[in-house]
């Protein structure tokens, strides 16, 4: 067994019509010896402890949530350090937490993707691809922009957002679980 980590798992597409069920998804996962597990909010996010690899949780998560909630949608997990610096990254500090989004995304888009998604910024929008996140900062309000709705098609990447007040939420959650406190 490796080291006990602290993850963040995304599961990218919840939300809407698409539900997953907080409290049965995280019994479910305690039930399958994952440790100190906690959700935020309906919309698929997931704190947890494990000694497994990112890829051992990422396959036993998706099969729970395909088993018993009929979930199969692409599933990101980021530990709590990745987490960390996923926050310290941010290019945008002075922008509010509901007007910023991060982009977790399954792998670096590379660079002909990156330049297409530029060709198509038409707005006012900014955006900035470090390693495996896009910062994403549409001033008028991502339901206004232009932009938001093609970010995932034209990178090619399947990817989940999370404003940047969730962000903050998680980092807080994680820090609870490492401190003991559930």
């Amino acid at each position: 067994m490796g080291r006990r980590t602290t993850y963040i798992i995304l599961f990218r597409g919840v939300g809407g019509a698409t539900s997953l069920p907080v409290q049965p998804l995280k019994a479910a996962l305690l039930a399958d010896g994952f440790e100190k597990v906690a959700t935020y909010i309906n919309t698929g996010n997931v704190v947890l402890v494990s000694d497994r690899t990112p890829k051992q949780i990422v396959a036993r998560v998706a099969a729970i949530a395909l088993e018993k909630f009929a979930f199969s949608k692409s599933i990101m997990i980021v530990s709590k350090t990745g987490w960390k610096k996923l926050i310290a990254g941010n290019p945008f500090p002075d922008v509010e937490g509901n007007k910023l989004h991060a982009y977790v995304l399954e792998k670096h888009p590379g660079r002909e993707a990156m330049e297409a998604l530029e060709r198509k910024n038409a707005g006012p929008e900014q955006f900035a691809i470090d390693g495996f996140v896009l910062y994403y900062y549409p001033p008028q309000g991502a339901p206004e922009s232009k932009l938001f709705s093609k970010i995932e098609t034209t990178l090619k990447v399947a990817a989940t957002a999370r404003n940047w007040n969730t962000v903050l939420k998680l980092a807080q959650l994680a820090e609870q679980i490492d401190r003991g406190a559930e």
